[in-house]
């Protein structure tokens, strides 16, 4: 799969780093993660004194303020490696704005991260998805689908989830969620970020079709978002042209 090229390049990265990892735990829109980084370049370029900031953190409650001058205030406590930042911004997740949460909760990732970073001497790498994770693991959603037809049986059902079960647990990963629908199924697992996606995946599909041989070679991967069956359907069609 293509995506193993970008796993292998950030394997390499955190081997090299003399620091940790951190992963972000949430599931939070890629888009808007990357709005969030563009503001932390914009204003650590323009940065406020940090004594201005904090003395404003109560405004995060203003019903006045408008949305988009929150999403700013929280981007410049993130950016300051003060505990009282970190503290501020850590009451905002659980008191603040549900619309803004998941601006808050990568704001105090982020704050934590530069407080570690300073406190311990040491570089500490980020890593963010759309689909989020756990510990060191990263979740995953992905999608096979049998070779002829639109309907599993129940033994081709039971088949696949106790092979999937049986590999996920023989790499340290974890089975979360498996569906089925209109010839494909679906499932979602938290996989160590140290193994190789393909070695995982692969080999359960070659083990579940020495019985039957039932399931498509090809599979899809991503950990961007849940993809619509449209959107799968769309994939594969794609594939098979």
């Amino acid at each position: 799969m293509e995506q193993d090229n970008i796993y292998d390049k950030l394997k390499e990265m955190l081997k090299d780093t003399k620091g940790s990892f951190s992963i972000l735990e949430e599931q939070i829109d890629v888009d808007l993660q990357l709005s969030f980084f563009e503001l932390i370049n914009e204003l650590s370029r323009q940065k406020r004194n940090d004594d201005e900031i904090l003395t404003e953190q109560d405004k995060l409650y203003d019903p006045e303020l408008l949305l988009d001058d929150k999403k700013k205030l929280l981007v410049e406590l993130s950016i300051l490696e003060k505990p009282e930042a970190y503290r501020s911004i850590e009451k905002f997740v659980k008191e603040g704005d549900q619309q803004l949460r998941p601006w808050a909760v990568l704001a105090l990732q982020h704050c934590r991260i530069s407080l570690e970073t300073s406190l311990l001497d040491e570089e500490q790498v980020f890593i963010s998805t759309g689909l989020g994770g756990k510990g060191e693991k990263l979740r995953y959603f992905i999608v096979g689908k049998l070779k002829l037809g639109d309907k599993f049986t129940e033994s081709q059902q039971r088949m696949i989830k106790t092979e999937f079960d049986h590999f996920l647990k023989n790499c340290n990963s974890e089975l979360e969620k498996l569906d089925f629908m209109n010839g494909y199924f679906t499932l979602t697992a938290l996989i160590p970020i140290n193994e190789t996606i393909s070695e995982v995946i692969a080999p359960t599909i070659n083990e579940i079709n020495q019985y039957g041989d039932f399931l498509h070679k090809d599979y899809l991967v991503t950990n961007v978002k849940i993809l619509t069956e449209k959107e799968i359907t769309a994939y594969f069609n794609k594939k098979e042209k």
